[in-house]
């Protein structure tokens, strides 16, 4: 059957599954190995330098993976990495170099602005912040030596929604490649190279590992970047564990019915939240009337369960007193596990090119998969401790 026509849920389900070859299972087992035996020293030569020498390289469970998020995301070739922060790093060192020039945009995922002005600044590299909303007008920032246009859509903390074809047309006609953070949206809601992307990153630690029990990062790439980056990947020494490609395996079975959950729970929260006085807006693309929503509706086939709730201004204090107490939503720094989460976050803190107008706190939900009445009355516990501090 031509993969081409299969529904999401179905590749989902199929992907990455060598029938008959790992004896009849239906999931791939983990495979733990360091050293590959070769009968002959004629068939180690013909092995050298291939990705079957040896136990860093890969094994047939993190292959499995590797597979399945190609067939996703439309990519050629797939690297897993320790985290989704490895997994941004490898790939900028992988196709920067000293002299070369990096558009950034400006809601970036903090760690990865923190690479960017350090590690890659102390490579001689060159790093400009972007207005995300730039769209096509990033055309009149792109240099003779930029090589990388990167964005995060929606962006960290602040969901701006980036019109990444028209970013990647611009970028393109320039000779830039486009480097794009992927892991709100999903292999499973933004198959990015058919929107004009060349990487594509995901902290796989979210929605597709999906249990909070696993570190891991992935980059997916074109054919015609692949050996470039994998030659690079390869030198850094970078692998993971067959036992982790597993768990991230059986997360990612289940990943469109998460998904559905996640965006079906978000949605009643969010609707909630809008109806409080307190609140000032909400920046979920999925809602109807949210920032980015036209775009969002234009290039994306879901949501997940992360998005942000402006408060107007109100104390700190009264904002730590709703989130202090939380029963069912647990204060962390991840998301897209089962669990929901929320954060006070700074937005303002991490902006260079553009500036976060907001008057009152932001603050970072991840809703879960509980069900949604159960996390409505925790907010709403949490919005009368917040009164009675205000009060």
């Amino acid at each position: 059957m031509d993969d081409r026509k299969l529904h999401i849920e179905t590749l989902l389900a199929h992907e990455g599954r060598e029938r008959g070859q790992i004896g009849g299972t239906v999931n791939t087992p983990v495979y733990r190995a360091s050293t590959l035996l070769f009968p002959t020293v004629e068939t180690l030569h013909a092995q050298h330098g291939t990705l079957n020498t040896y136990g860093r390289h890969g094994n047939p469970t993190t292959r499995s993976l590797e597979q399945a998020l190609c067939q996703l995301e439309g990519a050629y070739g797939a690297m897993l990495t320790p985290s989704g922060l490895s997994a941004l790093t490898t790939a900028l060192l992988a196709t920067l170099q000293p002299g070369d020039h990096l558009l950034m945009t400006d809601s970036v995922y903090d760690p990865t602005r923190a690479f960017c002005d350090e590690t890659l600044k102390r490579f001689g590299i060159e790093t400009t912040y972007y207005d995300p909303l730039i769209g096509a007008g990033i055309a009149d920032l792109i240099r003779p030596n930029t090589r990388v246009v990167f964005v995060e859509s929606p962006g960290s903390l602040t969901f701006e929604v980036q019109d990444i074809p028209a970013i990647a047309d611009a970028a393109h006609a320039r000779g830039a490649l486009v480097m794009l953070d992927n892991t709100w949206g999903t292999p499973a809601h933004f198959p990015s190279f058919k929107h004009g992307v060349d990487i594509s990153i995901h902290a796989a630690t979210k929605y597709i590992v999906g249990h909070s029990d696993v570190l891991m990062g992935v980059i997916m790439t074109t054919e015609a970047l692949y050996p470039r980056i994998r030659g690079f990947y390869k030198q850094l020494g970078l692998s993971v564990s067959a036992d982790d490609a597993y768990l991230a395996l059986r997360g990612l079975r289940t990943l469109s019915t998460r998904l559905e959950r996640h965006q079906r729970n978000a949605h009643a929260v969010a609707e909630w939240l809008s109806a409080q006085p307190e609140v000032e807006r909400l920046l979920y693309p999925a809602l109807p009337g949210a920032p980015g929503h036209d775009i969002w509706k234009r290039d994306f086939t879901g949501a997940c369960g992360l998005f942000g709730v402006v408060f107007k201004p109100i104390t700190e204090s009264a904002i730590r007193a709703m989130l202090n107490d939380m029963q069912l939503f647990g204060m962390g720094f991840s998301w897209g596990g089962f669990e929901s989460l929320i954060l006070l976050t700074r937005p303002s803190s991490h902006r260079t090119a553009t500036t976060w107008n907001a008057e009152g706190p932001l603050v970072r939900l991840h809703v879960g998969l509980e069900h949604p009445d159960d996390l409505i009355a925790d907010l709403e516990a949490g919005f009368q401790r917040l009164r009675a501090a205000r009060d």
